[in-house]
């Protein structure tokens, strides 16, 4: 028997520019972009001409030069980002929120009581109107890979329902870039071959694609283009992961570069985990490329930490063997922390001095613990007068960041 399309994906639309224009009514209609000397966020007036996030606030001043530049707004960013999301656990608690403006839900078991899942989206999308002032769009499917696309495609302001039965007559129409793993990297590479739409990809031979993207790859985007996601629906009580990135533009691969922007996300990464008492055991750091091919490195450590100096240095040494083994790649564009295999409810404990090799980067040794307690001086104090009071000089002394830390703690948080 064929599965219905319970699963619903909402998406707020150009979110933080929408708030915005919330706040602000004389804005509305207008072309606004949040940001700066980097353009964080565009309304969708603005992005009919070209602007987009991440693109230089000179490029998108020339693009459209009646652009209204506003700073943002970070705390009704969180409050109206929870309260929309807060509307779909009104209609089931099987809720898998994503990002601060979008999540998944299941509505399989909510029919008797709510109506279709059809009817469903279209009543979430009312009262988020209603209720909230901000349009969002709903896609419904029968994965959630699709009910992604079909939020893409409804947008903006819309709703699409993707009918089991002309599931793949749909998908197979869509461009590859609406497709989850395909980037701008994959989609170039597609584009070498004559690949544009999905069901191009689709008819393409296994062995072709896999020579093309790698095994993984290659199998995923195959699956995915006939719409065989077995995913369910997961409800994230606690977060399995801290993290946090940096987009850099085009910067030279050096250690001015790499240190203080290692550096200053591990201050942000650790911070969180301290803040919830998780320490964890692995450390992940991801660099990209000027091509957008990205490199990852990780350590599985015997015991946790949380200690900012520890985890900026476990995190520049993985970057430095990143580099070492591309000597070629002399422009990284992105930098990014990552800390899973979380603990939970833990305490530090005073290792035995043994005289171990990595004893700096152990946090219960009397160097670890010294650590330890002076990222503990500075938590409190930054809990009592603010995140900027006070902080390491090798970031706050570093290049000025052209996203405001507000912002890129927002959007690293996790949900």
């Amino acid at each position: 028997m064929e599965m219905a399309a319970t699963i619903l994906h909402a998406d707020l639309d150009a979110f933080y520019a929408s708030v915005e224009q919330l706040l602000d009514p004389s804005l509305r209609g207008r072309p606004v972009a949040v940001g700066g000397g980097v353009v964080l966020a565009a309304s969708y007036e603005a992005k009919a001409f070209g602007v987009h996030s991440g693109m230089p606030g000179r490029r998108a001043s020339e693009l459209c030069p009646q652009l209204v530049f506003v700073g943002g707004h970070f705390d009704d960013y969180q409050r109206l980002g929870d309260a929309a999301i807060g509307v779909l656990g009104d209609f089931t608690p099987l809720v898998e929120r994503i990002s601060i403006d979008e999540a998944f839900c299941d509505v399989a078991g909510c029919a008797h009581l709510f109506g279709s899942p059809a009817e469903i989206a279209a009543a979430i999308r009312r009262r988020v109107r209603t209720e909230l002032g901000l349009p969002i769009s709903v896609g419904v499917a029968r994965t959630k890979h699709l009910a992604k696309i079909a939020s893409q495609v409804a947008k903006p302001d819309g709703l699409v329902v993707v009918d089991p039965e002309r599931e793949l007559a749909f998908l197979h129409g869509l461009p590859v870039e609406l497709m989850w793993g395909v980037g701008p990297a994959t989609k170039a590479r597609l584009a070498e071959i004559g690949v544009d739409r999905i069901g191009q990809l689709a008819i393409l031979p296994g062995w072709s694609l896999e020579g093309l993207l790698g095994r993984a790859a290659g199998e995923k985007l195959k699956a995915l283009a006939f719409n065989r996601d077995p995913r369910a629906i997961v409800p994230r009580n606690r977060a399995r992961s801290a993290g946090a990135q940096s987009a850099l533009g085009r910067k030279p691969a050096r250690q001015s570069v790499v240190r203080p922007t290692l550096r200053h996300l591990a201050d942000r990464v650790a911070t969180r985990l301290r803040a919830k008492s998780r320490p964890g055991r692995t450390v992940t750091v991801r660099v990209r490329f000027a091509d957008l091919r990205s490199v990852t490195r990780s350590i599985t450590l015997d015991l946790p930490i949380a200690a900012t100096a520890i985890l900026a240095e476990i995190a520049e040494e993985l970057v430095s063997q990143v580099l070492a083994a591309h000597p070629r790649e002399g422009t990284i564009s992105l930098l990014a922390i990552q800390v899973s295999h979380l603990e939970s409810d833990w305490q530090p404990q005073l290792d035995l001095p043994l005289g171990l090799a990595d004893e700096a980067c152990r946090q219960g040794s009397p160097s670890g613990m010294a650590r330890f307690t002076a990222d503990r001086a500075v938590d409190k104090i930054r809990d009592r007068f603010g995140f900027e009071a006070i902080g390491y000089a090798s970031v706050a002394l570093g290049p000025a960041r052209s996203v405001p830390d507000a912002f890129r703690e927002l959007a690293e948080r996790e949900l």
